[in-house]
């Protein structure tokens, strides 16, 4: 890990903060999951990962037996479940966490792979030409460029990254002042097509364009398709900044743009909205040499820092759309550029995360607001383990505001930002 991260939190904030980690850990091994749940959202997974990173602050305590124990789980049930290949939801999610939990062990071998059949399996699909599936972070090319850009150099990462970067040239559509990635009508999940009737150009970095720059910006640091990546940014990001709104709303950004769309300020999330754009614009800024860009990215921390709390549209503590979420996104925009105004709104959003808090309730004191299965009209309070949305996720966050160890579980976040000379990403280890 590297040495520069450093804890934000003090006193009684960073003690409440432990005393809730303490909770979920105890809770997660008391609630079992789902029968056929291995992802890295919201399965054994993302839990893996949780306890691995408790490990690593709170050493000597058999967390990295149970975070053994939760990856041998999610392994079992990938052999033995059919599952998609996506970051989120499929194989190439639980094959990154199986690879991050092996880099952070001091006697890993850089030379083996044990994932060489998922690699291929990946290769396989990258292959398929023309790309007709999804683009984006959770389930389609970005997540498979997060994923392959942890393998280099082994040798199939290479390959696949110039594969995901030829079919991100091959699907970008044309806009006015450059260029984006489209998702078709039908791509949309069945409950949001009526909203989006010719499909959308999606702004959020889960879903959307977004995502597509802060992959490319890591590409480009990588060394390989470095050209091509580069190009892609040059036309996407000057499209990106010309979709913000008219100053003074709820938000700089819309959730997406398109025909028949109605414009809709984004609430303040890393899925959707101005936290995880500015991180994106952050990365790209840093590895295309585009100080303006980095520019842009700090206006917009500014920007949600003085944001009113009852506009940003926060309901729950979750690291996806919560407050402990947002307040992971401005630390990490803090640790990478120093600044002590978004220093100081990190601090405020774990703060409010507390007012979520309520021991004795969900999963270690946390509860989720989230649709239920499939149904979008609509949000409930969910009992949720998981990392995206639930209680590990949350965890993790606090585990980083009150620890020297640096979150680098959050590059399937696209959050872990590149360093200000834009050289390449060094492993987690």
């Amino acid at each position: 890990m590297t040495p520069s991260w450093s804890p934000i939190l003090k006193g009684a904030l960073a003690e409440r903060a432990a005393t809730a980690v303490t909770a979920v850990a105890g809770a997660i091994r008391e609630r079992p999951l789902p029968a056929q749940r291995s992802s890295l959202a919201g399965g054994e997974a993302g839990i893996a990962l949780f306890y691995a990173y408790l490990d690593r602050v709170r050493p000597g305590a058999g967390h990295d037996e149970a975070a053994q124990e939760w990856l041998d789980r999610a392994l079992d049930t990938l052999a033995s479940a059919a599952q998609g290949s996506g970051l989120y939801g499929g194989f190439t999610g639980v094959a990154w966490v199986a690879e991050h939990l092996r880099r952070l062990e001091e006697d890993e071998d850089p030379e083996e792979d044990p994932n060489e059949d998922i690699d291929a399996a990946l290769l396989k699909v990258l292959r398929q030409s023309p790309w007709r599936n999804d683009f984006d972070l959770t389930g389609g090319l970005v997540g498979y460029a997060v994923y392959a850009l942890d393998w280099l150099p082994r040798s199939a990462a290479a390959p696949s990254l110039e594969l995901v970067v030829d079919h991100l040239a091959a699907i970008a559509q044309p806009r006015p002042g450059g260029l984006a990635w489209h998702t078709p009508l039908e791509l949309l999940p069945e409950p949001n097509r009526p909203w989006n009737p010719h499909g959308n150009d999606n702004l959020g970095v889960a879903h959307g364009t977004p995502g597509v720059i802060a992959a490319l910006a890591r590409i480009c640091a990588s060394g390989v398709a470095a050209g091509k990546a580069r190009d892609l940014l040059a036309r996407s990001v000057p499209w990106l900044l010309a979709q913000k709104l008219p100053e003074g709303g709820h938000s700089v950004f819309p959730y997406m743009v398109g025909r028949e769309i109605p414009i809709r300020p984004a609430r303040t999330a890393w899925c959707y909205g101005d936290p995880g754009i500015a991180l994106a614009l952050l990365a790209a800024g840093r590895a295309a040499g585009e100080p303006a860009w980095e520019r842009e990215a700090l206006a917009l921390g500014h920007a949600i820092a003085r944001r009113p709390p009852e506009i940003c549209h926060i309901e729950d503590a979750g690291l996806c759309h919560g407050a402990a979420g947002l307040g992971h996104v401005l630390n990490r925009l803090y640790q990478a550029t120093g600044d002590p105004e978004i220093l100081a709104a990190a601090r405020a959003w774990f703060e409010r995360a507390f007012t979520y808090w309520e021991p004795g309730r969900g999963i270690g004191g946390f509860l989720a607001y989230t649709p239920p299965e499939g149904d979008f009209d609509r949000l409930v309070w969910n009992e949720d383990p998981g990392f995206l949305t639930g209680s590990a996720g949350i965890a993790l966050t606090l585990l980083a505001a009150t620890s020297d160890v640096e979150p680098a579980w959050d590059r399937v976040l696209l959050l872990s930002p590149l360093p200000e000379n834009g050289a390449r990403q060094e492993s987690a280890a």
